[in-house]
């Protein structure tokens, strides 16, 4: 008897706050063109979302798998696989206009069977914004005129139970990148964006089209109430200070004072108790209120294992409720090692 499985894996690639750097950065500061606001936590309609702008392109891997005798003996690719392109608007004044995106052909390794009876299907989608884009690159042909290029690797693999996993191998350095589940729902993100190596490095042989992918840093997906509260942070009365941190920089030290809370923006920071180190958190993660709570001192030591940018706001920017509800999920140290 064979039994038949279908399931997707989803991308949704977007440009957050404050992740833009260098001379470009001005184009987004005066509103020439924008910065996304974070994609919904499920999503059920690709379509609508494109229409509404809400992302720069997604990567919709749908695969099918044939089980026989509790293993996956053949697999593909369903046709509606493939990219979707959305658009860059840029405005002058009361003035704007839409430009569609460019979509470079979608490229999918064949079908791996695995050793355990499941496989995995990978698929890389991208494109390039229609704009130019000039600048001085460090390689030949030193100057580009063009965009660079932003991709996805998505992965997916199915298992004869009928589970199902995305994970993202490859990814460009630029934008965020956020893989959904086969329900829709957000299950990994990219940890880490960097604009300048994506601006200088992303078109040619380093990219999938040419002769290389680049390894993707995922992080795990951060709490429904940090993603709220991620929200009013960033859109309170008191816009935060962002600040940056090199890798092994510390942003807090176990037991010194302090009364302000932390939206982590970009990057991936590890989190210590009494030198045991307890998890590693990325982009989306509110850190710093139980200081606030607990009498006025840190808790725990962050330090960052990338390159970090971290919004820092005053302890009054949320209120204490909430602030108790994260708390409550964020006391790792009372997990067993």
């Amino acid at each position: 008897m064979t039994t038949r499985i279908e399931a997707t894996a989803t991308t949704l690639s977007w440009i957050p706050s404050e992740a833009v750097t260098g001379l470009t950065r001005a184009a987004f500061e005066t509103g020439f063109t924008h910065y996304d606001p974070p994609p919904p936590d499920v999503v059920d309609d690709l379509d609508r979302l494109r229409a509404g702008d809400r992302f720069r392109y997604a990567n919709l891997l749908a695969g099918w798998a044939e089980v026989e005798d509790g293993r996956i003996v053949r697999a593909g690719y369903a046709d509606r696989s493939g990219v979707l392109m959305g658009s860059t608007t840029v405005r002058i004044g009361r003035l704007g206009a839409t430009f569609a995106a460019i979509a470079l052909p979608v490229l999918r390794r064949e079908p791996e069977l695995l050793a355990d009876g499941s496989v995995r299907l990978t698929q890389t989608c991208g494109g390039r914004t229609a704009l130019p884009a000039p600048r001085a690159v460090p390689h030949a042909p030193f100057v580009k005129l063009q965009s660079p290029l932003v991709w996805t690797t998505l992965s997916l693999t199915i298992h004869p139970d009928g589970r199902s996993e995305p994970g993202l191998p490859g990814a460009s350095a630029f934008p965020r990148h956020w893989v959904y589940d086969d329900a829709g729902a957000l299950a990994l993100k990219s940890g880490l964006t960097d604009y300048s190596a994506w601006a200088a490095h992303s078109f040619g042989a380093r990219t999938p089209w040419g002769d290389e992918d680049s390894p993707a840093l995922t992080v795990e997906v951060e709490s429904a109430a940090e993603r709220v509260l991620s929200r009013l942070l960033m859109g309170g009365a008191e816009k935060p200070r962002i600040r940056t941190l090199a890798a092994d920089d510390l942003l807090t030290l176990q037991g010194e004072p302090g009364d302000e809370l932390y939206l982590l923006l970009d990057g991936v920071l590890r989190v210590e108790v009494d030198g045991r180190r307890l998890a590693e958190v990325g982009p989306g993660a509110v850190l710093g209120e139980r200081a606030v709570l607990e009498g006025g001192r840190r808790t725990s030591t962050l330090a960052a294992v990338t390159p970090v940018r971290v919004a820092v706001a005053p302890s009054s920017a949320i209120d204490r409720e909430r602030l108790a509800e994260l708390a409550g999920s964020h006391r790792r140290e009372d997990v067993p090692a």
